[in-house]
């Protein structure tokens, strides 16, 4: 990781920049690492770039779930004395940045979802019956992007030892079962929050119709495609996805 972690108060965080707040939320198995491009490209563009360690481990079992991540999310923010803040989510990240909008619209400027969860969960927490044998975690985690070779040992190596952790593969499972429980189709249509939806083409994680359903739903929001992409399009393609994000919030003004 090129930037440097901060430690205040309960919360650790990554943040780079000046100008307006963009929270970026990572999902059940990324680390902050994969918003590295992000980072970078956009607190040299007049944004400040804040990306929070979620406590997905941490929280008693109870509070694992979509509903309680969203209110540390809220208590982040208010932490951070941000009025109004913009909020980029891939995966389960994206389902928490979709679920504290739903909840406080007046605090969320715009948002920003990749491969989301919150409409579609099948393939979340599911198929780690094997979790002993390296090879088949390599394999999923390498099913995650359309190149495999951007699962690099350093990341099986994160996946692998996530679900050999008998604790962290209990709350993984606990955060699988509150996404679906959380499913947001009912939710969509009321949110008025601009939202872009960045969204790649070969996602076997979140398939496309996933996106095409978020599109369909939400009243006000944008759907971009990039090509010969997985589930982390900020990872696969971090140009192209900086470039359609940059020109979204442009266009939006902000």
């Amino acid at each position: 990781m090129t930037h440097r972690l901060k430690k205040e108060k309960n919360y650790s965080y990554i943040e780079a920049g000046e100008g307006t707040p963009i929270i970026v939320l990572h999902g059940l198995m990324g680390g902050l690492s994969n918003f590295d491009s992000v980072i970078s490209f956009f607190s040299s563009k007049g944004y400040k770039v804040i990306v929070p360690e979620l406590p997905i481990y941490t929280k008693p079992l109870l509070k694992t779930n979509v509903k309680n991540f969203a209110k540390y999310l809220y208590d982040f923010i208010e932490f951070k004395g941000f009025e109004k803040v913009i909020l980029l989510g891939n995966s389960l990240g994206g389902h928490i940045g979709l679920y504290h909008t739903k909840l406080h619209p007046e605090k969320v400027q715009a948002l920003i979802i990749t491969g989301s969860s919150g409409l579609y969960e099948s393939a979340m927490g599911g198929g780690y019956t094997k979790r002993g044998d390296y090879e088949v975690i390599k394999k999923k985690a390498q099913e995650v992007f359309y190149d495999p070779a951007v699962a690099t040992k350093e990341i099986v190596d994160e996946v692998y030892q996530t679900v050999n952790d008998r604790n962290k593969l209990i709350k993984t499972l606990a955060i699988a079962k509150s996404a679906i429980r959380h499913n947001m189709a009912k939710d969509l249509p009321k949110m008025k929050t601009p939202i872009c939806i960045i969204w790649g083409k070969n996602d076997t994680v979140t398939p496309p119709e996933v996106a095409e359903e978020f599109h369909d739903l939400l009243p006000d929001s944008e759907l971009f495609w990039i090509d010969k992409c997985g589930h982390a399009a900020m990872m696969e393609h971090p140009d192209e996805f900086n470039q359609i994000l940059d020109g979204w919030l442009q266009k939006r003004g902000y």
